[in-house]
């Protein structure tokens, strides 16, 4: 489906692409559901904990350099800000660059608010941001409160837009709205794509790469080098100049599929920047596809091939030596569904066993009315492999390690690779998004997998001396035992 830019509020992913949170089968069964349009959400009658789509909007647009963010919640939905300020450290560093912490407004909406309204709290929050920090661009994020209430954010920005001589972005991204926090996400880069870019001035070799922190940075510089290409990294530590710019960019590539779909597919459509829909590069047939799908939309195929041929006979023999060592043993994903279809295979690749994937939501397709093309390529493996959808209750996950018994436990979120540790299960935690980019990138995953699992001692010790917050009697329950046997 396309996208609507003249509305200013991106559709949740429930809504667009039929996304679900609920799912329990194997992915074969899954890919079916989809081609035969029968794949329907189904509910928990039990929900732990889920995170905020919110959440990610701050935290991705609080990272571009130039700008402002103005929270437009109470107090502790700006909370985020300390996790948002610790990554922009992190992503400082590996620049070296000089730490500055992250400008953030919060209006401090309070009960008084939530029956009069606060608009002009918000009028005067957004006049002191610019008075404070003279940025390149204002974002206004929403929150569950502004939104219960009914706020006309928009006719704020447009007020204040005669005002100020900057963009004035609404970011429309209440956590109660949608149970996917990726929808905030699409968020962020919607008034990125209505706010902030450009119509192009000229066409340029620079590529739009989507990340989170471009901790690779140094590495894809050189690659797309290999190609006369350069690359932009977006959105986190890019200035508003950049960002208005992408319009004029020879392609636009991804990190992660979930990522990356809105706004890579939304160039495209409004202003022909091809978007390279493959695998995403993580391990040799992720790197493959992406590189190969990046020398199709600028005409470089012959130099592709050329490289991929020569990146391949380098790492040969020590990827045979990694897989011997890895063969034989047993793994649990849990991730995003980019993410997790994408480490599905990479942990094949290096002879794992993947005894079961775990997605926190699953999006039946992207912007551009096609199915992901990570979960396509599992699904046309030999092997079907079993798998659910839930976002990332904790109390499943632990019972389903516990039933598996697996001999790793691989995910991207700490809050799960934590408790799988206190069960006496290794678990690597795929904080960075390039853990396993490229061919290097794989080997160099393999040897931390390798660790992992002939490095047990702290997880062993850990399962000894800690009392599980879950039950006997719930382990002993079927795993989705909460999970609706009616789709809704």
């Amino acid at each position: 489906m396309s996208i609507n830019f003249n509305h200013s509020e991106a559709a949740i992913r429930e809504n667009r692409l039929g996304s679900v949170t609920g799912y329990q089968g194997t992915i074969k069964g899954l890919v079916a559901q989809v081609s035969a349009c029968t794949l329907k959400n189904k509910e928990r009658c039990f929900s732990q904990a889920s995170a905020c789509s919110s959440g990610c909007a701050q935290s991705y647009l609080s990272r571009i350099v130039d700008a402002v963010m103005v929270v437009h919640a109470p107090v502790g939905c700006a909370a985020d800000s300390v996790y948002s300020n610790t990554q922009n450290k992190w992503g400082e560093k590996v620049r070296s660059w000089k730490h500055r912490n992250i400008s953030v407004v919060n209006t401090n909406m309070v009960e008084e608010d939530t029956v009069f309204g606060a608009v002009n709290k918000l009028r005067e929050t957004i006049r002191e941001a610019y008075r404070r920090f003279h940025p390149n661009a204002i974002f206004v994020t929403t929150s569950c409160v502004s939104g219960i209430i009914g706020e006309d954010i928009q006719s704020v920005l447009d007020e204040l837009q005669e005002e100020l001589p900057i963009p004035l972005a609404p970011v429309f991204c209440e956590g109660f709205k949608s149970k996917i926090w990726a929808s905030g996400f699409d968020a962020a880069f919607h008034a990125i794509l209505t706010k902030i870019v450009k119509p192009p001035e000229q066409k340029t070799n620079k590529i739009n790469m989507i990340n989170f922190s471009g901790s690779a940075r140094n590495q894809i510089v050189e690659t797309l080098a290999r190609f006369d290409l350069e690359p932009v990294f977006v959105a986190p530590y890019s200035t508003i100049d950049q960002l208005s710019r992408m319009s004029e960019a020879a392609a636009t590539i991804s990190i992660c599929g979930t990522l990356g779909s809105y706004i890579g597919n939304g160039l495209e459509q409004k202003f022909g920047v091809p978007y390279v829909k493959t695998l995403q590069p993580h391990g040799i047939a992720g790197m493959d596809s992406w590189l190969r799908g990046l020398g199709a939309a600028v005409g470089k195929e012959r130099a592709v091939e050329e490289y991929i041929t020569e990146q391949k006979a380098l790492i040969a023999d020590e990827l045979a030596e990694i897989k011997a060592k890895l063969t034989g043993y047993r793994a649990v994903v849990g991730m995003g569904p980019s993410f997790g279809h994408n480490y599905i295979r990479t942990l094949q690749e290096l002879g794992i066993e993947v005894v079961w994937g775990a997605t926190w939501h699953f999006d039946p397709q992207y912007d551009n009315g096609e199915a992901p093309a990570s979960i396509e390529n599992l699904a046309q493996a030999e092997r079907d492999i079993p798998m659910s959808v839930g976002d990332q209750q904790n109390y499943e996950l632990l019972n389903l390690l516990n039933r598996l018994k697996p001999d790793l436990y691989v995910a991207r979120h700490g809050g799960s690779t934590v408790w799988a540790t206190k069960l006496g299960i290794p678990s690597v935690m795929v904080v960075d998004e390039y853990s396993a980019f490229g061919y290097q990138g794989l080997i160099d995953f393999g040897h931390r997998l390798n660790d992992a699992v002939t490095n047990r001692s702290l997880a062993r010790n850990l399962a000894k001396r800690i009392k599980l917050p879950y039950t006997d009697w719930w382990m002993q329950q079927n795993t989705f035992a909460f999970l609706a046997e009616e789709v809704v």
